[in-house]
């Protein structure tokens, strides 16, 4: 029923629907503060892949002294 790509006209839909759930004001704010949260999130991924990867080597280090 939905392929894995929306069409032309059900991207009109949704962009309808959600104009008139939250309004024209409202909106850009929405888009901002989705944008900022997507922003932190790529940072946290970020972090935390740096951290695996400085402590893989400190966590073989230890192993072998004891």
């Amino acid at each position: 029923m939905f392929g894995g790509r929306l069409s032309g006209w059900e991207l009109i839909i949704i962009l309808v629907v959600l104009l008139l759930l939250f309004g024209a004001r409202k909106l850009p704010d929405l888009a901002r503060s989705i944008g900022a949260s997507a922003k932190e999130f790529r940072k946290g991924i970020e972090e935390g892949v740096d951290e695996e990867s400085s402590d893989a080597p400190s966590d073989a280090s230890t192993d072998s002294e004891a």
